[in-house]
């Protein structure tokens, strides 16, 4: 019998929230994210079930590549364009587009020469301050890119949102209105919203959408869960007890005993720890669920193990199933009590765990 440790991902839930994306942005065509191997997700997996959206965003161009040797032939974008000059004829090769934001990309692109041009997406700083033309850098940018040999005369604009995760900061309605101003007299192709924009903000829709986390059922919202947002989670996080026992008061839980058992006490032993991608510095009380009760989380984490109050689940046995996070426990829930966020913990998920698919 393997470990039973193991990450299940339902497909149908991810087919939902692309649903779901349709129904909340009827009007736009939709961009799914799925970059640092569909967060966590498998990007060959997600691709193929999520071939109701018009194109994909990576990261890079080794994904790219990957989602072309498995004959992915929808359009591809790579979202922080090309790193050097010496990508661009493959990139042209794998008929992949590319997202400009600097001028030094426009400078390697005037000095190449592809056998097709490339259709290049524009990203204006509109707040965020990480990549993008300033808006004094605006006009240049699209004489140089509408001019350029290399690149298709057709160029997109895009924006990304930096706090649309809080619906009442006015910073989003600013960047929306400052790219509405840019770009208006540019008729072209042209993308605003993230899943925090698709969800709260559907002035952000415009031509195209691009959800990331959303698609996994996780909400970007601050107000809100993804059941709230009607959003299904995909991964679930699953081990099971490989041992019950009985500890006495005053007894130390795990590495550097940080935690004492207040009173005679059941703790059960879980066949998962970081080494799996489950937090290390998540702390005493974090919720774990066992046979679909919450028990909570004590002491350290082990690299392959960790720790749960039974006092909740006295009847608790050896071989019951624990949920650490996904079906029945939001991640956002877990990942708050870990002090991080939930993209961190999908995307740190470790290869080593069995793999179970459904739906």
């Amino acid at each position: 019998m393997s470990r039973p440790a193991s990450v299940i991902i339902n497909l149908s839930a991810l087919r939902h929230n692309l649903a779901r994306v349709r129904q909340l942005a009827k009007d736009s065509r939709v961009m799914a994210i799925i970059k640092a191997d569909a967060y966590g997700h498998g990007l060959i997996r997600a691709a193929s079930h999520l071939a109701e959206a018009d194109a994909f965003g990576v990261a890079c161009m080794e994904e790219a590549r990957e989602l072309r040797h498995a004959d992915i032939n929808k359009r591809i974008m790579l979202l922080e364009g090309p790193y050097s000059g010496e990508e661009l004829a493959e990139i042209s090769d794998l008929d992949l587009e590319i997202m400009i934001h600097d001028p030094s990309q426009l400078e390697m692109l005037e000095k190449t020469r592809v056998k097709k041009p490339l259709i290049a997406w524009m990203k204006i700083d509109t707040g965020m301050h990480r990549l993008g033309f300033l808006p004094e850098q605006v006009e240049s940018a699209w004489a140089r890119l509408q001019s350029c040999p290399a690149i298709d005369p057709k160029v997109h604009l895009a924006t990304h949102l930096a706090v649309a995760s809080e619906r009442e900061n006015p910073m989003t309605e600013q960047q929306i209105a400052t790219f509405a101003e840019l770009t208006a007299d540019k008729a072209t192709p042209k993308s605003i919203a993230n899943s925090a924009g698709v969800l709260a903000f559907p002035e952000s829709h415009v031509d195209w959408v691009r959800p990331g986390i959303m698609l996994y059922g996780i909400s970007p919202m601050s107000d809100s869960t993804a059941w709230d947002e009607q959003l299904q989670p995909v991964m679930t996080l699953h081990s099971r007890l490989i041992a019950v026992k009985t500890l006495k008061k005053n007894e130390c839980v795990g590495y550097g005993a940080t935690w004492r058992c207040p009173q005679d006490m059941p703790v059960g032993i879980v066949a998962a720890g970081y080494g799996d991608g489950y937090p290390r510095h998540a702390p005493s009380g974090t919720p774990v669920l066992v046979s679909g009760q919450r028990v909570t989380l004590i002491g350290r984490a082990s690299m392959d193990m960790l720790i749960v109050d039974l006092r909740q689940h006295p009847t608790a046995q050896v071989g019951d199933p624990v949920v650490l996070w996904g079906d029945g426990l939001p991640v956002e829930e877990v990942a708050n009590h870990a002090g991080t966020i939930p993209y961190e913990l999908l995307c740190g998920v470790h290869k080593r765990l069995r793999l179970i698919e459904h739906g």
